[in-house]
């Protein structure tokens, strides 16, 4: 183009020359048009003298210093197979993962934090490529956030510093990415301790905590008395990784601290150390409120409930003002017994085991408030024993167990045994009451579930088949077999893919969406073997 067949344009004629394009040269002239030029000729022309002008006016400014390079991963990379897996699970998402029909297809997004904690537990790096789809993975479900941080590794930090919407990766990563000290360079832990930002100084806590208990506590008391109180609670927390009777000194000394969420936090970790101080003076406590009642002939117990709070109990960490609707008496003892070793009432009470204590009748109403808070304090020492006491059998309905007055509090009981004993309790569950109000409980059970669990589920669901319901009232259940299910559990469910014959009383159409349910879960459970073929021996 000649960009002499047209005189410059007047500086500052940009915005004419926009508004001459868009109007079109039939109705306006180009700005500097000479008669006898074709006008589109003419404003082309002039636009690029113009642009040449803009462009030469610029003042060139100093590049910005290229980033640091992204620290090495040394972690081994991904058999290919994997790395196509996790590819596909990154980017096809057809499962909706609510209620209604989901078609045969297996939900890959809901198999992705199983593929991440396995490939973690191999030691595996991310592929680089895998990266930005990975973060934003996580930045959408923060469910995925700690096992897709960790299989990124150090790369994913440095891109998380260069993208604004990854920024999430700095906040959900102990000290943000940084490189922690050597633990035995005194020096540099204490300058890091003193002058880091608070995350540093969290992930500095928990790091030394994780391989020098004693360490990490003497560490918090040089800095304990200027601490922000919400800092002092998060620190204090800390301690709760490999608690023991080394920490109850400093502890005691934080049940008189201004902050009372730092209090509480101080007294609930003494209860969880059944030999501490605080322990056996709630013991006292507790055991002058209960009682056995020698006066009937059918040994039972009676319960005298605090008649105040005193100040030594709010110091202990006994909250003094009950909820809305709740009896301050009854408030007062349950938070007592809660904090009071278990083993206490098996001396306290005859030498009973824990299964005769809690049969003993109870006066008065007092039954339930005094078993919910053994329910509590099982949970909170971590007390199997007594855990499957309060739990009862699992035909027994909701509220009918010894303790367990709701299945969420079953659910926290069962967390405390081991993984064969909780399959078995809710196997029986299941097969005593069906899956209706089983879905909590299967939540705290170890993955892939135990061969008698998985039986008593795929069983109560060709049930539920047979009864001619539709599937959708279990989708919950079944996407949990989706992910929970052995996957050597497949060829049992074969028999199941064929569309039963309807009964005159089945909803319409309900065999063929529980056909399609049953492929589901076929085709999901053979994609896991898949996976953990592909990621190798652990």
């Amino acid at each position: 183009m000649n960009s002499t067949s047209a005189p410059a344009p007047p500086a500052g004629d940009w915005e004419e020359l926009v508004t001459t394009a868009l109007l079109g040269t039939d109705r306006r002239t180009p700005p500097g048009y000479a008669p006898g030029q074709d006008a589109p000729v003419a404003l082309l022309d002039a636009a690029a003298v113009e642009t040449v002008r803009r462009r030469a006016g610029l003042t060139p400014k100093r590049a910005a210093e290229r980033p640091e390079p992204a620290a090495p991963d040394a972690r081994p990379a991904l058999p290919a197979a994997a790395a196509r897996r996790l590819a596909m699970l990154l980017t096809d998402r057809p499962g909706t993962g609510g209620g209604g029909r989901r078609g045969t297809s297996p939900d890959l997004m809901e198999l992705l934090p199983q593929w991440l904690t396995a490939a973690n537990a191999r030691g595996f790096a991310a592929p680089v490529q895998a990266l930005p789809a990975l973060l934003d993975a996580a930045r959408g479900r923060t469910d995925l956030r700690p096992a897709a941080l960790e299989f990124a590794g150090p790369r994913a930090l440095w891109l998380a510093r260069l993208n604004p919407d990854w920024r999430f990766a700095l906040r959900a990563t102990p000290g943000g990415g940084t490189a922690l000290p050597d633990l035995d360079a005194p020096d540099q832990v204490q300058l890091l301790w003193q002058e880091g930002l608070f995350a540093e100084r969290v992930a500095l806590l928990a790091a030394i905590r994780a391989h020098r208990p004693p360490a990490a506590r003497e560490l918090l008391v040089t800095t304990w008395a200027t601490e922000r109180a919400e800092d002092r609670l998060m620190f204090l927390d800390s301690l709760r990784m490999r608690l023991s009777a080394e920490d109850e000194p400093f502890l005691e000394q934080a049940l008189a601290d201004r902050s009372r969420n730092v209090r509480a936090t101080a007294a609930e970790l003494l209860s969880a150390l059944p030999g501490s101080a605080l322990a056996a003076r709630m013991a006292v406590r507790a055991s002058a409120c209960v009682a056995v009642d020698r006066t009937r002939e059918e040994p039972g117990l009676v319960v005298e409930a605090p008649h105040e709070c005193d100040s030594g109990m709010e110091r202990d960490g006994v909250v003094a003002k009950a909820p809305a609707g709740r009896g301050e008496r009854s408030w007062w003892l349950g938070q007592l017994v809660e904090a009071t070793p278990l083993g206490t009432w098996e001396r306290r009470l005859g030498g009973r085991t824990p299964a005769e204590i809690v049969a003993l009748p109870v006066a008065d109403d007092w039954r339930s408030e005094l078993h919910a808070a053994w329910c509590r304090a099982a949970v909170r020492q971590r007390n199997a024993e007594w855990a499957q006491v309060l739990l009862g059998t699992p035909s027994a309905p909701e509220a009918g167990g010894p303790g367990a007055v709701s299945l969420a509090e079953r659910a926290k009981l069962l967390s405390t045994l081991g993984g064969g004993e909780r399959a078995d309790w809710v196997a029986g569950f299941i097969a005593a009451q069906g899956l209706s109000e089983a879905f909590q409980l299967l939540g705290v059970c170890a993955v892939p579930w135990a061969a008698p669990l998985g039986r008593a589920v795929v069983d109560a669901l060709n049930i539920a088949r047979d009864a001619g319901s539709y599937p959708w009232s279990f989708s919950g259940v079944m996407g949990l077999a989706e992910r929970c299910l052995d996957p050597g559990e497949a060829g049992r469910l074969d028999g199941l893919l064929a569309v039963p014959d309807e009964t005159e009383d089945a909803a319409p159409g309900a065999g063929g969406y529980w056909a399609e349910a049953f492929q589901r879960l076929v085709t999901t459970l053979r994609l896991r073997a898949a996976m953990t073929e592909e990621l190798g021996a652990p």
